[in-house]
């Protein structure tokens, strides 16, 4: 009886490592899909906005630097 009971409990352990393995399996699909749709949006979505807004802020910056250009010309030119 007891050994009986030894290969029970052997095929239940079986089982349950077979389930936590499906599980585990389960779970890198779902997280391997879920990364690649991340890494699209950022790509696709995210990336362009960021470089649009970066030219904006370069230009932007571009264009203060020709007026502090400009102010320190005229103030060289105010002093003898």
């Amino acid at each position: 009886m007891a050994e009986s009971d030894n290969k029970d409990s052997d095929s239940k352990g079986k089982e349950a490592a077979e389930r936590f393995s499906r599980s585990v399996a389960n779970i890198a699909e779902t997280v391997e899909k879920e990364t690649a749709e991340l890494v699209a949006y950022l790509n696709d979505e995210v990336v362009p906005t960021v470089r649009g807004h970066s030219s904006k802020a370069l230009r932007t910056a571009a264009g203060k630097l020709a007026e502090l250009a400009d102010f320190l010309e005229k103030q060289q030119r105010k002093t003898p």
